[in-house]
């Protein structure tokens, strides 16, 4: 009888180690498989299952939960959705989650080991903590005036604090709701059918997901190489540029929207955007010098992720191989046409880097991330990415871009009782040219008193009403940059007081 009974203790061991192996198999080596299962609907329950973290802007949450009693119990909702889409994105039930909702997901779903007051148990389990709270860089005056200046218009505005890389502003138009995704009705699908239709394209970001030709906005990357370089000094002193001025190899005529650009000195040229002048400019760097101030301000890179991806920004020097080296490519590429593309975010950047000592900070989008009582789990750090052109060149840049807001095109930009800085850009798009051309601005300002710019802006209107003239830039896009640039230094007086 004892022998039966060792022999049955003997089974039931190795039964219950089989069933450990099991568990664990299932819980370790196949979890992923069985989460991932189409067909297996618990994950998305407890996703679901609990109000969501929230993100917040200005201190105060612009998200949050309602409970639809559904199966999928808690359906995200958005205050302001369509002024911060562009910042939040949308996290939806049946279609996924976007930009924040979805780089921050794990902390606002309540995953995130950090959550945990013990990580491994927790990982272990899978279970679901309280969602965390996602606390942004956005200057809530600064989102608003850049989105009422957008809009019934195409375009977008990115706006930085120079010294830091903060973002104060990210928007898009047009924009959408989000909250329309939210729930698993036919409600959300018939939104879902309208948006990802609509031709317009609301939900494209076009701040970071969506690149343009600079046009003139890139001659302040032109300009800062070609002073580094040594090929431009004087910044008075008549250049050898005429006009109309042919492009290297070809009997192609550059001209210009403005008079004055023959043999015209770099502060005039700069001023009203002679292209003659910077296409000359470009080729008497060199692609190499060009290529490398370039890529110095971030083009030609992977773009940086803010913490969600933002599109690559080129210039054409750097993806042309050395066969296809064409000086002609090379003017157009220096006023910022033939195949450069940058994004408002990208522009952004360059104008921080004027405004600050010539590096280039590091954007982002979020502050801080804490626990739903408030306890900071991490905080972000301001980094450079490169240094952009020497100091004493930041300074000369300052200096003409000053300049075009006090006696040139950016004049729509000037703020009371501030310095602004500018740079109007018109590029056109289209076959032959013919469609109607995207006007930009990059700006940076300070108060008369500070002794550094607290704000950076680029603003990119594709349906500008203007002309082909560089006016545009000035006329469509310097006065939605003004007002980004009023609000933030507003804001910061207030604080001040």
């Amino acid at each position: 009888m004892t022998r039966y009974i060792r022999r049955a203790a003997l089974l039931c061991a190795l039964l219950l180690v089989a069933l450990l192996v099991n568990v664990v198999r299932v819980q370790l080596v196949r979890s992923e498989t069985y989460s991932g299962n189409p067909a297996n609907r618990r994950t998305d329950i407890a996703r679901w299952g609990q109000p969501r973290g929230d993100i917040l802007v200005g201190g105060r949450p612009v998200t949050g939960s309602r409970d639809t009693g559904g199966l999928f119990r808690y359906a995200r909702t958005y205050t302001d959705g369509p002024l911060y889409a562009p910042v939040t994105g949308f996290a939806s039930q049946v279609y996924g989650s976007t930009l924040l909702e979805h780089a921050r997901d794990e902390l606002l779903a309540g995953t995130d080991p950090g959550l945990a007051a013990l990580p491994l148990l927790s990982g272990l389990t899978r279970a679901r903590g309280t969602g965390g709270t996602v606390v942004t860089t956005i200057d809530p005056e600064a989102q608003r005036a850049a989105h009422e200046g957008l809009a019934g218009r195409h375009g977008a505005v990115a706006a930085l604090d120079p010294v830091t890389g903060r973002i104060l502003a990210l928007v898009s138009a047009p924009s959408y709701d989000p909250g329309e995704l939210s729930g698993t009705g036919a409600a959300s699908a018939r939104a879902w059918r309208r948006l990802d239709g609509d031709p317009d394209r609301p939900m494209l970001n076009r701040a970071v997901g969506q690149t343009y030709p600079p046009g003139s906005t890139f001659k302040v990357v032109t300009a800062a190489a070609a002073l580094d370089a040594g090929v431009a000094g004087d910044l008075d002193a008549p250049t050898d540029s005429p006009d109309p001025y042919t492009l290297p190899g070809t009997r192609t005529r550059l001209t210009n929207e403005v008079e004055g650009c023959t043999d015209a000195s770099l502060r005039y040229a700069f001023a009203w955007s002679c292209n003659t002048v910077f296409a000359r400019l470009g080729v008497e760097t060199g692609w190499k010098a060009m290529s490398r101030t370039a890529a110095a301000f971030g083009f030609d890179a992977p773009g940086p992720r803010v913490p969600f991806a933002v599109a690559r920004s080129t210039f054409a020097a750097s993806g042309a191989s050395a066969a296809k080296r064409d000086r002609a490519q090379l003017a157009l590429s220096s006023i910022g046409q033939f195949d450069t593309r940058a994004t408002p975010l990208q522009m952004a950047m360059v104008a921080s880097a004027v405004a600050g000592d010539g590096s280039v900070p590091v954007p982002y989008l979020v502050e801080r991330t804490t626990t739903a009582a408030g306890t900071t789990l991490s905080a972000a750090r301001p980094r450079t990415l490169h240094r952009a052109m020497r100091r004493e060149t930041a300074e000369r840049l300052r200096e003409l871009m000053t300049g075009v807001v006090e006696e040139g095109t950016g004049a729509n930009a000037a703020i009371p009782g501030a310095v602004v800085g500018g740079k109007t850009g018109t590029a056109q798009h289209g076959v032959g040219n013919a469609g109607t051309p995207y006007a930009w601005f990059i700006s940076w300002a300070r108060a008369e008193d500070a002794p550094a710019p607290v704000v950076a802006v680029a603003v990119v209107v594709e349906d500008a009403r203007a002309g082909r003239g560089e006016i545009s830039g000035g006329g469509d896009a310097a006065p939605i940059a003004r007002a980004v640039m009023e609000a933030v230094l507003g804001d910061r007086a207030a604080r001040e007081r």
